[in-house]
């Protein structure tokens, strides 16, 4: 890798792309992680696509995250980036209230975003904005809830032909 690819020259070059945009920044595995502001993501995104240095272009994944131990509980996207002409990865995360569980979509730039955010709606209640066909996927369509939030218990707590000793409980 040389020396004007490294993470922190990358996150340094992305990081002005929208002033304000940008929070915060780690670096896990040689592979920078930046935080977004939720209100600047279709800018950046679109700054990113296009960028003259560092076009990341393919996106390779998109999924939903979830934390009720947040006060207030979050919900997050993470998106990962890969930039096919450098070798370059590009991990970003956006997160907002629970109660306001809106994102822009990103299916006019990555038509890829069209089934993961399907996904992440599926099983968090992400709304992406402008999403051509926002339905569950691989769930009952007539679910009323989101199974990979973690707002319900582990185990069935009405059950009674379970004893809990017979599991060394």
């Amino acid at each position: 890798m040389t020396s004007n690819k490294t993470p922190s020259v990358i996150f340094n070059t992305l990081s002005d792309l929208c002033d304000g945009a940008v929070t915060s920044l780690e670096i896990n595995s040689d592979m920078p992680t930046l935080v977004v502001k939720k209100e600047s993501l279709m800018a950046f995104f679109t700054a990113l696509y296009n960028h003259p240095d560092y076009p990341f272009q393919f996106l390779t994944s998109l999924c939903g995250v979830h934390y009720p131990e947040e006060s207030p509980p979050v919900l997050g996207v993470v998106y990962h980036f890969h930039n096919l002409t450098s070798n370059l990865r590009l991990r970003i995360k956006s997160f907002t209230p629970v109660d306001s569980p809106v994102f822009p979509s990103l299916t006019g730039l990555f038509s890829a975003a069209n089934w993961m955010e399907r996904e992440a709606y599926d099983f968090y209640g992400i709304q992406f904005e402008g999403h051509p066909d926002l339905r569950r996927i691989l769930n009952e369509d007539d679910m009323d809830y989101f199974p990979m939030r973690k707002e319900y218990p582990l185990e069935d707590t009405t059950r009674t032909d379970k004893n809990d000793a017979m599991f060394g409980r």
